[in-house]
């Protein structure tokens, strides 16, 4: 399957198409997460996964709407995330490498670089992510929740900072445009 951006005029079709798309391939779910500052990172960072990750936003909307093409390793995908605050719905569609590359010079001027480590702590992982390029010396850390009771019930380790949860100038969105 090809899949594409029309313009408005074929709006109503895409609508369609990427409802057939969602069925399909993609995951929609809810993305429940807090960010934070490090005061320092956590010991023999180094041994934990690790992969370089590059993402571009095709959309950005007012209302907190964000199309965004991500190349993680080998996978490619195209993700819809909707609505601001604690929850948003996120919805992901793996795309082919062809697929990628056809759509990834559109997120020229919108881009971002950073290496993500996955460090297990309890039953989260914690994503610490270093950027790269224009963000050099940027490091935070993001950890997912299945629910919000278990978002506001946890315990930073003790070498997280500041919590920067909803702050724009941490935007994954806002560091790919400045």
């Amino acid at each position: 399957m090809r899949l594409w951006l029309a313009s408005a005029a074929r709006g109503a079709k895409n609508r369609v198409v990427a409802r057939d798309v969602q069925s399909r391939n993609g995951k929609v779910s809810r993305e429940i997460e807090r960010k934070f500052l490090l005061k320092r990172l956590p010991p023999n960072l180094r041994r934990f996964h690790s992969r370089t990750i590059e993402q571009g936003y095709l959309s950005v909307k007012t209302d907190g709407t964000q199309i965004r093409l991500r190349k993680s390793g080998r996978r490619h995908s195209l993700t819809i995330k909707r609505g601001r605050g604690l929850s948003r719905q996120e919805i992901e569609i793996d795309l082919t490498r062809d697929q990628f590359e056809e759509l990834w010079p559109a997120t020229a001027g919108c881009r971002l670089t950073k290496t993500r480590y996955d460090v297990p702590f309890g039953k989260h992982t914690i994503e610490i992510d270093v950027y790269r390029g224009r963000n050099e010396g940027l490091v935070v850390a993001e950890v997912e929740f299945r629910d919000e009771r278990e978002y506001r019930c946890f315990q930073p380790p003790d070498w997280f900072a500041a919590e920067v949860s909803g702050k724009s100038r941490y935007s994954n969105v806002r560091l790919a445009r400045e």
